[in-house]
């Protein structure tokens, strides 16, 4: 019977632990920094034409308003906001490879705030005629409501 479900389900058992040793510190370093070495190109400025309106955020959006501003009029994110630490959290325990750990990335709060203003102003800007379909930018909608909807969609026309 469990060999029924695991060919069901398509289970298939873990692979072998890697052995353990004292360099593995140094692995994790080099395998979540692999990203971070190609990230040498420096943000060029775009001029938007003369009829396009340039976001502008108000004192009352935020306290780093003219941080904000400056970033948003010269087209440059300062390094410091794109900056992210990567902390390893374990899998499963115990340890013994890079591969038994999850990346967690943390974002300066800065950034997730200067994010979320201009999300809203993007958001402000979409038509009310968007695809009821389209799960982006919605309130209250996320990656799970594009799954059970597509899988409710999926089973509805299977028993048809």
């Amino acid at each position: 019977m469990w060999q029924g479900i695991q060919s069901i389900t398509n289970y298939r058992s873990a692979p072998p632990a890697c052995d353990s040793d004292a360099s593995l510190p140094d692995a994790l370093n080099n395998f979540y920094t692999r990203f971070q070495a190609q990230n040498d190109v420096m943000a060029r400025k775009t001029i938007p034409p003369p009829e396009d309106q340039v976001l502008c955020l108000t004192t009352a959006d935020h306290v780093f308003t003219d941080i904000f501003n400056i970033s948003l009029s010269s087209g440059i994110v300062p390094t410091c906001l794109k900056t992210t630490t990567i902390i390893p959290m374990p899998k499963k325990s115990p340890v013994s490879c890079p591969n038994d750990y999850c990346p967690v990335a943390l974002t300066p709060i800065i950034m997730k705030c200067f994010e979320r203003l201009v999300i809203r102003q993007i958001k402000d800007l979409l038509p009310p005629s968007l695809n009821p379909m389209q799960f982006a930018y919605h309130p209250k909608r996320s990656a799970d409501d594009a799954i059970s909807t597509a899988l409710h969609l999926s089973l509805s026309h299977l028993e048809n």
